[in-house]
């Protein structure tokens, strides 16, 4: 594997990490079609922990077979597949080696009752990753949730571990819980300040999801607009939470969302491309689709990255 000039110039910025860490992160960065561009497209598979095996995987029966996801993932030339334990050790020996894993460490579910204190269980461990190959663990925190200060103190332990063994990590940041409200979750000002949370915590790999021009808190809100600084259109909102990261120094991902119209998608990963996003992270918008249409849907999401739409 030779590695390009821009995934060179990327590692560059992760200067306290290990070589480990750094060939880990190289693998996901080198994979599929975007493999060197600094982009990448990521299959998260973890909606059965959210949503319940029917929400998830009804609208295309196929999906409730992990190795279809496993497969999908390789066929689009995707650079990663994200999963909660089972599904990633239901696949562990048939595609060993074959696509960079990301084993998702934490998982909620819909019958619970929390709602301020959203929260996550930890229900698998750094040795697993280490055991089934893993290229990098996921965690999610909910900055703003009554419990998001034992959620940094989780991951503070776990990414200090997983580091150890050079192994990078992902973070799923989703401002919910507490006093942010349904709107807010998606708001420019807030998505900007948990992405810069996922940085602060040391996460390699951040996953926000696309923000609206949407300002939540009062006294950021003065700020924007004294400020002048520009949300008006979606590429500008992705510019600058990648500003929020480091200045760019961290990959940045965008989550692909509920299920959507094929233009919208399309549409999210021009926005994502022209404001300096690394790429998408698209669960259900792909699985829960026909295999054919999955793919012809990923397709066109590479050559969209690729600038040739």
């Amino acid at each position: 594997m030779k590695i390009t000039r821009r995934v060179k110039e990327i590692l560059a910025n992760y200067e306290s990490d290990n070589p480990g860490t750094k060939g880990n992160l190289a693998r996901i960065l080198m994979e599929g079609r975007l493999g060197g561009t600094g982009k990448m497209i990521i299959l998260p598979v973890d909606q059965g922990f959210e949503h319940g095996p029917a929400r998830s995987f009804a609208p295309n029966p196929a999906g409730y077979d992990p190795h279809y996801h496993y497969q999908m993932a390789i066929d689009a030339g995707l650079n990663a597949y994200a999963a909660p334990l089972g599904p990633l050790e239901a696949g562990a020996d048939t595609f060993a080696g074959a696509i960079p894993t990301i084993l998702k460490m934490n998982s909620a579910n819909s019958l619970s009752r929390q709602k301020e204190g959203a929260d996550q269980a930890v229900t698998s461990s750094v040795q697993d990753a280490l055991r089934l190959g893993c290229a990098a663990i996921g965690f999610t925190i909910y900055p703003g949730s009554d419990a998001m200060y034992d959620q940094y103190e989780e991951i503070r332990e776990l990414s200090a571990e997983a580091k150890s063994y050079g192994i990078p990590t992902v973070l799923w940041s989703y401002p919910r819980g507490g006093n942010v409200t349904k709107e807010g979750e998606l708001a420019v000002d807030i998505i900007a300040y948990a992405a810069h949370m996922a940085a602060l915590l040391g996460a390699h790999i951040i996953k926000v999801k696309l923000p609206n021009d949407y300002l939540e808190n009062a006294e950021a809100k003065k700020v924007y607009l004294e400020r002048q600084i520009a949300t008006g259109t979606l590429p500008e909102r992705v510019r600058h939470v990648m500003q929020s990261c480091f200045n760019g120094r961290r990959i940045v991902v965008f989550s692909g969302g509920a299920h959507k119209g094929e233009d919208a998608i399309f549409d999210d990963a021009r926005a994502i491309r022209d404001g300096g996003g690394n790429g998408s992270i698209i669960g259900r918008n792909s699985f829960q689709r026909s295999r054919e249409d999955a793919l012809v849907l990923l397709d066109r999401l590479v050559k969209i990255y690729l600038g040739k739409e």
